[in-house]
């Protein structure tokens, strides 16, 4: 392992850090049943059957759906992709397993090693490289706050469930939660999974040591049950500082699972922690092994060739555009821009008026957006695509301003179906937005601005020439956007002298 000898707390430890990180996969049935794929389901113990509630003489059935994610996700982390694999028995009494055992992977996962580029709390490019990638079935889902019993939900029990273990390469908390976020992006963007943490769509479980230059590392601490990327990080940074304060107090950090709690932001014991060995795993006797190859739904150049552009190289593409950092961010990782951005660079190829559109979706589109109670669907639905790039192309002609474009936009949002359907050049001419060319409407406008604004055309005259560009923003308001800029500075300049 290489890692830069950097903490977050102290430059005397360097933390090592592992995360193992669980999705529930997009499928249409469960991992091994035909019972429905629905984790978000209400009506408890709904979508079961007599294969996920385990009943005797039973026999699980594999989900290709479900195996095919997982490849796909190997694939676009440059992984390397099993030919053989089987699924074994990991062995554990609970009662959210109704088997008294899981069917997971042990020895021969789906996927082995790959790498996530992201960066650390210093803002480096950083690579988290991979251990391995597996699938398995979720447990049920248990309820402890109805009074002094628990319920079983078995809805969400045989999900697909994909466990991903990076290698402990993460020395930083930022640089463990912007993995998770990367990863979770990766996900949406291969539409292999929602994974939506607020309804456990994805389960974060952290394991972290610290150790001083030059020795062993520390014992293992696993950090379970982080419901978010921000407390994932902050449970690392309190776990490195009461780690820290342990060991030079004369104590020994133990082997354990522990939570965290948000209120207090301190991590608590929960038990000790198992040992791959306490699992008894062994190999699934009612599944058969698979030879990838030889299966034509599996084959990789198929499933390689199918895969949508990835967050990485959506990167590259808008950087070489000349977008700015946070707007590249914003049209990567929100694909509700995302996707109307890439449909207006299909439809725009001028690069100017590409950057252009940028400005108007970041700023205007977005203010409209913030004002909305609900989201929902295509930004497409908000304001017609069509329309929009008829606005820059407009703007680009002289024929609009850039007020009249912003009016134009908000006229446009959430518009109803006959002014949608309506060609924006007109729409734009009814409202009276689009620019004048009559030299004597300029010449009006100007006159009443000077008449109006006699302080500030003084102190314009008398050397405070930033006071021009306030008489322009006034002749442009009372042109209602329907005076060029340019045209309204060079003939307020000449009306001054």
């Amino acid at each position: 392992m290489t890692t830069e000898e950097t903490t977050d707390t102290s430059t005397e430890y360097i933390p090592v850090i592992g995360l193992e990180i669980h999705a529930e996969l997009k499928t249409k049935t469960k991992m091994f049943c035909s019972c429905i794929n629905d984790p978000l389901e209400r009506k408890p113990n709904i979508n079961i059957c007599p294969i996920c509630m385990a009943h005797p003489g039973t026999l699980p059935t594999l989900n290709k759906q479900a195996i095919q994610n997982v490849l796909k996700v190997g694939l676009a982390v440059d992984a390397l992709i099993a030919d053989f694999t089987e699924w074994d028995r990991k062995n554990y009494f609970y009662p959210d397993i109704p088997k008294g055992y899981q069917i997971s992977q042990y020895a021969y996962p789906l996927v082995q090693k790959g790498k996530v580029k992201v960066k650390d709390g210093k803002g480096n490019d950083v690579e988290v490289t991979l251990t391995r990638i597996h699938l398995e079935e979720d447990t049920a889902r248990s309820s402890h706050d109805k009074g002094d019993y628990s319920l079983v939900d078995y809805n969400r029990a045989g999900l697909p469930l994909m466990e991903l273990v990076t290698d402990a390469v993460i020395y930083d908390s930022v640089m463990a939660g912007n993995f998770g976020r990367e990863l979770q992006l990766l996900l949406r963007t291969l539409d292999v999974s929602d994974a939506n943490m607020e309804l456990g769509q994805l389960r974060v479980e952290v394991n972290i040591s610290i150790h001083k230059p030059g020795e062993p590392w520390g014992t293992k601490v696993e950090i379970k049950n982080l419901n978010s990327f921000r407390v994932a990080e902050k449970s690392i940074e309190y776990e490195i500082k009461r780690q820290k304060e342990l060991i030079e107090s004369g104590g020994k950090v133990v082997q354990e699972t522990r939570g965290y709690d948000d209120a207090t932001g301190k991590t608590f014991s929960q038990r000790i922690k198992e040992n791959a060995n306490d699992y008894r795993y062994f190999p699934d006797p009612d599944l058969p092994k698979l030879l990838l190859s030889k299966i034509p739904e599996f084959n990789l150049e198929t499933l390689k060739a199918a895969l949508p552009i990835l967050p990485n190289k959506k990167r590259e593409k808008y950087i070489a555009l000349g977008l700015k950092p946070d707007d590249v961010e914003m049209f990567v990782s929100d694909s509700f821009y995302g996707h109307y951005f890439e449909k207006i660079l299909e439809l725009i190829k001028d690069e100017k008026l590409q950057k252009l559109s940028v400005n108007y979706i970041t700023s205007d589109i977005a203010g409209l957006v913030k004002k909305e109670t609900s989201i929902k669907g295509d930004l497409n639905d908000y304001i017609n695509i069509d329309q929009f790039v008829d606005i820059i192309n407009l703007i680009d002609a002289g024929e609009l301003s850039s007020r009249g474009a912003k009016d134009m936009i908000t006229l446009l949002w959430n518009a109803d179906e006959g002014l949608k359907n309506k060609k924006v050049k007109d729409v734009a001419e009814e409202k009276g937005l689009i620019i004048k060319a009559d030299p004597k409407f300029l010449e009006n406008i100007i006159k009443q601005v000077i008449e109006n604004n006699p302080t500030q055309v003084d102190d314009y005259k008398a050397g405070k020439e930033a006071l021009l560009m306030y008489l322009v923003g006034q002749v442009m308001k009372e042109g209602k956007g329907a005076i060029n800029p340019a045209s309204a500075q060079e003939a307020l300049k000449d009306a001054l002298k």
